[in-house]
């Protein structure tokens, strides 16, 4: 069952918002993933205490995996650093004899101040991603296009279902999200949708073997579809 994301949690009814001058960002030697993985655990937790176990459960109930790369050992590793780090705090421990202990944290004062700093700094964060055929593209002429048709018509048959579930997450979750959630999500929908436009112009050119072609444009209003 999805959680309601636009429920106000106990720590947004006490906060007022800051007008104060902010403060220049500090230095983090963390990658972006890890300290992608701490903003969630810290913002879960800006909505009540939770065990990992629960947060887990909360980030796949939510559907983040579609945004957020998860995994299960970085999450508990973040967990361990946040904790020896005075950001976090368990505040209980529950026991069950059919499962391992459980421990529930709170999020300390300092962890607040570093969300708060995590927020800004992926809101601030200038990371380029290349996409993974970026350097086969380029050398894309002198290689065999039939066999590259076959294999961008495999990710074309992926990307046409990628595209279907984030519509249908969109969907599901307009009326239990905040709308900065429903921006995250129409994102990922609109850059799946730009992909599957791009592969579909980048099949037709391997099938007519014009991916080694120059002097001519390409056709950008071909393939301008809304898929559901």
């Amino acid at each position: 069952m999805t959680e309601n994301w636009g429920l106000q949690s106990r720590r947004e009814k006490a906060r007022e918002p800051s007008r104060k001058t902010a403060k220049p960002l500090r230095q983090h030697k963390e990658g972006v993933y890890i300290m992608s993985m701490k903003l969630v655990i810290l913002g879960l937790l800006m909505e009540g205490n939770r065990h990992p176990y629960e947060i887990r459960q909360t980030m796949k109930d939510r559907a983040m995996h579609h945004y957020v790369k998860m995994q299960e050992g970085s999450l508990y590793y973040a967990i361990d650093q946040l904790k020896k780090d005075g950001y976090i705090a368990p505040v209980e421990v529950v026991k069950d004899s059919s499962r391992p202990d459980r421990t529930i944290y709170t999020i300390t004062a300092a962890g607040e101040e570093l969300f708060q700093e995590l927020l800004l700094l992926q809101f601030s964060g200038k990371k380029q991603v290349f996409h993974p055929m970026s350097t086969a593209l380029v050398f894309a002429k002198y290689g065999d296009q039939k066999k590259i048709e076959l294999i961008l018509q495999r990710k074309l048959k992926e990307q046409q279902k990628k595209v279907k579930e984030l519509w249908a997450v969109y969907e599901e979750h307009i009326p239990k999200v905040p709308r900065s959630v429903l921006h995250l999500m129409m994102s990922g929908y609109e850059h799946g949708m730009a992909e599957l436009r791009w592969l579909e112009r980048l099949i037709q050119d391997a099938r007519e073997e014009r991916l080694g072609q120059f002097g001519e444009a390409l056709d950008l209003q071909a393939y301008h579809h809304h898929v559901e």
